[in-house]
């Protein structure tokens, strides 16, 4: 499993594959933390959001303790809303 991940303003998109299988992408808001049925395979992730890339993470898991630790510090970075 693979997942990347992007942080917008008001929401955070991961994208995912499955053992060499595209998994689609996910949105959530930024309280939230994802769940596997959160992907849809047809949906993609927009291209807007490329200068708000968080990383690639293992599991869902790891992408949501990323998401956790990145509230604790207040940390979550946004995109500029005219990009």
């Amino acid at each position: 499993m693979g997942f990347a991940l992007w942080i917008d303003r008001d929401c955070v998109w991961a994208q995912g594959t499955h053992e060499y299988k595209p998994m689609g992408a996910a949105v959530i808001a930024a309280t939230d933390l994802f769940r596997q049925r959160d992907f849809v395979s047809g949906r993609r992730c927009p291209s807007r959001l490329d200068r708000s890339f968080a990383g690639l993470f293992a599991s869902l898991g790891d992408v949501n303790h990323h998401l956790r630790a990145q509230k604790k510090r207040g940390r979550l970075r946004t995109t500029v809303p005219y990009l």
